[in-house]
């Protein structure tokens, strides 16, 4: 017999993700040296990880022979004193991707629905699969969550609500009272699994502690890959109550964190200043690539995260248009959305260079066709 005649049926059939292209690849492919390519793909953090964080894992590399904290007692108690909530409702997980996957395992079985946006992030429909549940996608006008439309949605087989605030690819984030209407009406036997990933660029960020206390079944999953600049230490956390984190803990790997993301994470805690300017530069380069893409004609969509969305008429062509000129960017087929490219904020001068290929495209009267005008004024 072969292998595939082995396999899990399922597995033939579960959808693999897609991450960004890497710098080094785009290098290799379009002859380009290292240093001249820019990535834009992944809402990476452009000023790169807090200094804090390094100087912590630099303090720790000798230790690298011990295995790490298997309880991540450290850092919990470190993310206990942010959150304002007992250690004993953290988890820590390899990125926050890991701890939705668990909440999956922990909590479905064939036949269960789970319900997310349609344009939302990925994973969530990766992580319903794999565990043999049903993927309910809910439309999305204008790219935002209608939760109305969601809790219609909600049927007496649907197990967990996945709902990210701003949500990723389109950074469009939903204000405190649709959160506070939408929880309220949520029925006892759905788990509300709250992805705040981009959290820390709002303004002004949902209390979700307060929902807990009145014994919802809430998740809240983060991560350090954003603001922080950890993205390759893949290390995010979930808060919710002692009984969640507990049930979660039960289906959690032994250390499943390493010791050096770990480390990198407390240090990045204390870095509040690295954290300020982070979303100082981040609006900066919202308002830059606003003004730059709208005066090139093209259409964008308001963003409470550290990404454009950006309409195209041709998207591959553009993003190979991109590509050869050395800037990585992540078109958007996957999502459903085949007319659009996700554009991650860079540096002033890095958002300068952006919008330069995008003119060359732009004025080369072989591209034209390929940038689709705006449709409002």
């Amino acid at each position: 017999m072969t292998l595939r005649e082995l396999v899990c049926p399922s597995v033939l059939t579960q959808p693999i993700y897609e991450p960004g292209k890497p710098i080094e690849q785009v290098a290799r492919e379009f002859r380009l040296e290292l240093g001249d390519v820019l990535k834009l793909a992944s809402n990476e953090n452009p000023l790169g990880p807090s200094p804090l964080a390094l100087e912590a894992v630099r303090r720790h590399l000798a230790e690298s022979h011990l295995y790490p904290d298997g309880g991540c007692v450290q850092l919990r108690a470190a993310l206990a004193t942010k959150l304002g909530v007992e250690a004993e409702r953290i988890i820590v997980g390899n990125g926050s991707n890991e701890i939705m996957v668990l909440l999956a395992q922990a909590f479905l079985r064939p036949g269960d629905e789970v319900v997310f946006g349609a344009q939302a992030f990925i994973v969530y429909k990766l992580a319903t699969l794999l565990c043999g549940a049903k993927p309910v996608a809910v439309a999305m006008p204008d790219f935002k969550h209608d939760l109305d439309a969601v809790l219609r949605a909600i049927t007496a087989r649907t197990k967990i609500v996945f709902l990210p605030s701003p949500n990723n690819p389109t950074g469009t984030a939903n204000t405190d009272e649709e959160l506070a209407h939408f929880i309220a009406h949520l029925p006892e036997h759905v788990i509300f699994c709250f992805d705040e990933a981009y959290v820390e660029y709002l303004e002004a960020a949902p209390d979700m502690r307060a929902y807990m206390r009145d014994n919802k079944k809430i998740l809240c999953v983060r991560t350090f890959s954003k603001i922080y600049g950890l993205a390759g230490f893949r290390i995010g956390y979930g808060y919710g109550s002692v009984e969640m984190i507990e049930l979660l803990n039960q289906v959690r790997q032994p250390f499943n964190v390493n010791a050096l993301a770990q480390a990198a994470a407390v240090g990045a805690l204390q870095d509040t200043s690295f954290v300020a300017a982070s979303r100082r530069v981040n609006q900066a380069g919202l308002a830059q690539l606003d003004t730059g893409l709208r005066e090139l004609g093209l259409e964008t969509y308001p963003s409470k995260a550290n990404f454009v969305l950006l309409r195209v008429e041709k998207p591959l062509e553009v993003f190979e248009f991109l590509q050869r000129h050395g800037v990585i960017t992540r078109p958007l087929k996957p999502y459903s959305m085949p007319n659009h490219i996700r554009i991650s904020v860079g540096t002033q001068s890095q958002n300068e260079r952006l919008l330069a290929v995008l003119g060359q495209l732009a004025a080369g009267p072989e591209h034209t066709c390929l940038l689709k005008e705006r449709s409002t004024p």
